[in-house]
């Protein structure tokens, strides 16, 4: 799934999404771990900040699984930046609550996280910019917004 020694003219659109994607990913993970926060710790933070969410609510907004969902949090409540609480709609139901703490640390990250898509937009027009963003969303939202059924996962290829 490379560019390289491909005979087809059309662009390899696996390639530069995954390699995009890629690279997109292991700069906001730099960009973020300089306040100490990974991407899904930011995400977990901004969402739950937003209305009362349950843990399995906001596993399923930042597409974790429960293990990862549960580990993101033990990060954020060792760091003192969210805490499980009782909701206060339904007792049975335990929420994330993002602390005083996290709240100004999510600020921190929202501006970080900005900064990061900026600048990765940086060389396209203004139009263009609105275009790549439109037609990604309307292929998030579409074609692509299901993976296929699998029995064998698409894995990343080994970078060299």
């Amino acid at each position: 799934m490379t560019a390289m020694g491909s005979t087809s003219t059309e662009p390899d659109l696996s390639f530069l999404l995954d390699r995009t994607s890629h690279v997109l990913r292991t700069r906001m993970a730099s960009a973020l771990g300089e306040i100490g926060l990974t991407a899904r710790m930011h995400c977990v933070l901004v969402h739950a900040q937003e209305e009362e969410r349950t843990q399995a609510q906001l596993a399923e907004i930042g597409d974790m699984d429960k293990t990862t969902m549960v580990v993101t949090v033990d990060a954020l409540e060792k760091a003192g930046l969210a805490e499980r609480r009782p909701s206060t709609k339904d007792r049975r139901a335990r929420i994330i609550a993002v602390t005083e703490k996290g709240a100004a640390v999510s600020v921190e990250s929202r501006r970080i996280v900005d900064t990061v898509h900026a600048e990765a937009l940086a060389d396209l027009a203004e139009e263009d910019r609105a275009c790549l963003l439109r037609v990604l969303g309307r292929l998030a939202q579409g074609p692509l917004a299901v993976p296929a059924e699998t029995s064998r996962p698409a894995r990343r290829a080994r970078q060299q």
